[in-house]
């Protein structure tokens, strides 16, 4: 598997520009295309009406401003991936909410590259709290979450592999390999598991290890049992081994579950400092 299309979220957020940049590095990297996609976030069946059914000079108001806002988000979109030298893009701007908007466009690419949450950006546009695991849920593509905050200078020649056996976790995983293959040094976390060591076989990670391997992958293997959380012992290892990537399934469990109880999932949305390939 190789990355061919590379679809990245361009907004107005505070550390929109760091995304940009990393996706187009991987897109050099990859030799793949990268799209950048605006969404006005004005929903598709209002955008459509006629400009008579229920329209104001209020309403037209609006749409002059978000599509300007849009068209600066794209802006800074050209302006960045020029830096870079990559020559394969294009823009993309859409008269869409981000919800549906980013899901459609994602069904067209390999890699979706998106911004963490952050409450604290108070910038007119910036991500909107829930669309991270709204499009991890839906869009049916894995998703390269980088950290709302930070400059990431490498990808992926320092991954941690977050593995519990599930289904979640090896779509990651294939997910990543593009990126695991140019791994200088890898590393797999096994995550103890609820139920037992059924899920891991007779030697946790023996069959993941041998998994990767054959896929040019050597990764040192260790095994954790995080007192607060797989999500919170997986941030800490990938602190402590200056780990540039994290790659884990998402939302195992059901987000009530994880809303309710907690989970890694949302830990790790909540308080990720690297960036993070997630896919469910």
């Amino acid at each position: 598997m190789s990355y061919r299309t590379i679809l990245v979220h361009a907004d107005n957020a505070a550390n929109a520009a760091e995304r940009i940049r990393l996706a187009a590095h991987l897109a050099l990297l990859e030799q793949a295309h990268l799209v950048g996609a605006a969404m006005s976030g004005i929903p598709r069946f209002i955008s459509q009406r006629s400009p008579f059914e229920g329209s104001s000079a209020l309403f037209s108001g609006y749409v002059e401003h978000v599509t300007r806002r849009a068209e600066q988000a794209l802006a800074l979109f050209s302006a960045v991936v020029k830096q870079t030298g990559l020559n394969s893009y294009e823009q993309r701007n859409r008269d869409e909410d981000e919800y549906s908007g980013l899901c459609l466009q994602a069904r067209y690419a390999d890699l979706l590259v998106l911004g963490q949450a952050d409450p604290q950006d108070r910038n007119e546009g910036a991500l909107l709290l829930d669309l991270p695991e709204h499009v991890i849920l839906y869009a049916g593509r894995p998703v390269l979450l980088v950290p709302a905050a930070g400059q990431f200078a490498t990808l992926g020649e320092r991954p941690l592999i977050g593995w519990n056996g599930s289904v979640e976790a090896i779509r990651a995983i294939t997910a990543a390999m593009p990126l695991l293959r140019r791994a200088k040094q890898a590393a797999v976390a096994i995550i103890a598991p609820e139920t037992g060591p059924e899920s891991h076989g007779e030697e946790p990670g023996a069959d993941i290890a041998l998994y990767l391997a054959r896929h040019g992958v050597n990764a040192e293997v260790m095994t954790i049992s995080p007192p607060h959380g797989a999500g919170q012992g997986l941030l800490q290892l990938a602190a402590a081994i200056r780990a540039d990537l994290l790659v884990m399934g998402c939302y195992g469990h059901t987000r009530l579950r994880e809303r309710i109880l907690g989970g890694a999932s949302k830990t790790v949305l909540a308080g990720m400092t690297l960036p993070v390939l997630m896919a469910h």
